[in-house]
């Protein structure tokens, strides 16, 4: 077990083990984004993907990533995170942006154990709060935010400015 790898237990008696990102991690990293990028029908330039891994890696960049893996040691989900300064708050709040879990993984608490890894960061690190949005219709996941977290009601709107 590496010295940065926190453990959780898995439904299948398994444990997954969920580690920061490091900058060798970027082929295990890739296939679990573009899977992310997938799911929500989404694609991105080859360039912004390389931005984002390289402000996941970069320790002067407040973006934060985690990779959860099996008992073999396969990456098998990751997540991305963040904290800003809040109007609410005197502590910052942490903003889960990212969390993606390999599709034969799914239901074994691998999601879990990612979100528990992203609130024990922001403890540690003083944040009021973690929260994070997903599509309505992604019922799976919606199933395990219903029992970790607090549905607060808020509908999100955007408003795009381009490149």
């Amino acid at each position: 077990m590496r010295s940065d790898e926190a453990r959780y237990p898995l439904a299948s008696g398994l444990v997954t083990a969920i580690r920061p990102l490091a900058p060798d991690d970027h082929d295990v990293w890739l296939p679990l984004w573009q899977g992310y990028l997938t799911f929500y029908d989404s694609e991105l330039s080859d360039e912004q993907t390389e931005l984002t891994w390289h402000r996941l890696i970069d320790p002067q960049f407040p973006l934060h990533g985690a990779l959860a893996t099996d008992d073999s040691g396969t990456a098998v989900g990751l997540v991305h995170w963040l904290t800003h300064a809040a109007t609410w708050s005197a502590t910052p709040y942490c903003y889960l942006e990212d969390l993606f879990v390999a599709p034969d993984t799914r239901g074994t608490g691998a999601g879990r154990a990612l979100i528990a890894h992203v609130t024990g960061w922001a403890r540690e690190h003083g944040a009021a709060k973690v929260y994070w949005l997903t599509h309505e219709t992604n019922t799976t996941a919606r199933t395990l935010y219903d029992r970790v977290a607090t549905a607060t009601g808020f509908v999100h709107y955007e408003i795009g400015l381009g490149s």
